[in-house]
């Protein structure tokens, strides 16, 4: 794929001097249209050998582009604590542009997975594996309107040799970080894992380009021509969308998981009282274990309104330290929260290692109340269950234990549930019009957690599905198979799955 790259490439100062001026406006147009429109997100990610020329060329596009929009980040091995104690993709997810924004992106979500192949870290199959959950993360920024640009800066082995030997002798350059994966003595197997990559993840929606940088003026307007022809053809066609998942099998009638949960168990008091207190002793034990300080716990609660999430998450975190645990009641989105990928406030919330998070309610509603309403399109919340699936692999790879509770109650309960919290002063805040509004369309709920079910529960991150008529019934049912969680991942501490 890179042969063509080698061939020498150059540009006279004139034609250089002579084409600038016009690009250079551009540029400055695109970014500050894409200001007001912010119709999308720009990531401009730089990769390839080093002494290629990456950080020259950010330089030049800080002195082309207006600074005050522009934000690089820049990523090193081995990552910091504080990323160390997330999974590996958190980082990103951190700095993901906001709409109108551009962000350039130096040592990426690539580097880790090159790094380790070049190194003899990572087998071929390993690698694969990488570059496929990559291209699911880029097709999906791809569906959440950002355009995303990689650059792949190439050098033969000469070259490169007369590029390092003048960055280690001019002292202005002694803070360059060299990424030794990709240096001198491991030239060819930096090309090698290079072309994999681009073959692999080289899409319609994210696409590889490939720039010669022999020479540097041609390099620099190389890249900045195509960074302002993408950016302008983006903004001439808002309608263009990556194309649509394949269309979910027609739901055929028949019973789905959650219709068919059994809501007759029952809990008597006495009894609940004895096992909410062995519950919560074996679970305090658990989280305080040696253990558990390799591990985090996510718990994502979901139901039907009034199921009894809240008083089942109180009773999940009453023998939790505070000071290791958050809860996040979810709502609608932020106006912040609105110009990122819908995951990425949830990305910004995940566990470090030893903490728990508890979502109530949480980045499933883009398959419930988004469906149902039509918050979102459909081909948007279809895709939505391969994209949470991925996100919940890549928890659960990183040694995130993941408990998902779904809380049935029938129609009638509900009902009686509503009146009481008319009636009861003190739980007036927790009923809405929009509660109301929502049970109209009670079957298309159903219809739609039903699908969510069976579409999201995996071995790494399974449902539990509780029968909440009885509340004490529900709040045991949640200790116990959060308890059960931790046991059987924690046996495993020395292997995650």
């Amino acid at each position: 794929m890179f042969q063509s790259a080698y061939l020498p490439q150059k540009i006279s100062k004139k034609e250089y001097h002579d084409r600038l001026p016009d690009l250079r406006e551009k540029l400055l147009k695109v970014q500050h249209l894409l200001q007001t429109d912010k119709s999308f997100a720009t990531i401009i990610l730089l990769a390839g050998l080093d002494g290629a020329g990456k950080g020259s060329a950010i330089a030049r596009l800080y002195e082309w582009m207006d600074s005050r929009y522009l934000a690089c980040n820049a990523y090193q091995e081995p990552p910091t604590e504080e990323e160390r104690l997330r999974p590996e993709m958190w980082r990103y997810w951190r700095d993901l542009p906001a709409r109108g924004e551009t962000a350039i992106v130096f040592g990426s979500w690539y580097q880790p997975a090159l790094r380790a192949s070049v190194m003899g870290k990572l087998s071929d199959d390993g690698l694969e594996h990488k570059l496929a959950s990559i291209n699911r993360f880029e097709e999906m920024l791809a569906h959440e309107n950002v355009l995303l640009l990689k650059f792949w800066f190439t050098l033969p082995l000469e070259k490169q040799q007369v590029r390092l030997t003048q960055l280690k002798e001019n002292k202005r350059n002694e803070r360059h970080y060299l990424q030794e994966w990709s240096s001198l003595k491991n030239h060819r197997k930096a090309e090698i894992a290079g072309e994999k990559a681009a073959l692999h993840t080289s899409t319609g929606y994210a696409p590889w380009f490939v720039i010669p940088s022999h020479n540097s003026n041609y390099r620099d307007l190389a890249l900045a021509e195509t960074i302002a022809e993408s950016m302008s053809r983006k903004l001439d066609q808002k309608s263009a969308r990556p194309v649509a998942a394949p269309a979910i099998i027609a739901n055929l009638g028949s019973v789905n998981a959650v219709e068919a949960i059994d809501l007759s168990p029952v809990k008597p008091k006495e009894e609940y009282k004895v096992e909410l207190a062995d519950w919560q002793d074996k679970l305090a034990n658990l989280i305080d274990s040696k253990a558990f300080k390799k591990r985090s716990l996510l718990c994502v609660f979901q139901g039907n309104d009034a199921a009894g999430k809240g008083g089942s998450i109180r009773r999940l975190t009453a023998p939790l330290d505070p000071r290791f645990y958050k809860v996040h009641p979810i709502s609608a989105p932020t106006e912040e929260e609105k110009l990122h990928p819908y995951l990425w406030r949830f990305w910004r919330r995940i566990p470090k290692r030893g903490h728990t998070t508890i979502f109530d309610r949480s980045y499933y509603e883009r398959v419930l109340v988004e469906r149902v309403e039509g918050f979102c399109s459909e081909a948007d919340w279809m895709r939505a269950y391969n994209e949470i699936n991925s996100f919940e692999r890549e928890l659960a790879d990183s040694g995130i234990i993941i408990c998902k509770f779904w809380l049935a109650i029938s129609e009638g309960e509900q009902l009686k549930r509503f009146k009481e919290r008319e009636e009861v002063a003190y739980k007036n805040y927790k009923i809405t019009e929009e509660d109301w509004r929502n049970r109209l369309r009670w079957a298309d709920y159903a219809i739609a957690a039903g699908d969510m079910v069976d579409r999201t529960s995996t071995r790494y991150a399974p449902w539990t599905l509780v029968s909440s008529e009885d509340k004490r019934h529900a709040r045991i049912e949640v200790l116990k198979a959060t308890c059960i969680a931790l046991e059987n991942a924690m046996s495993n501490v020395d292997g995650l799955e």
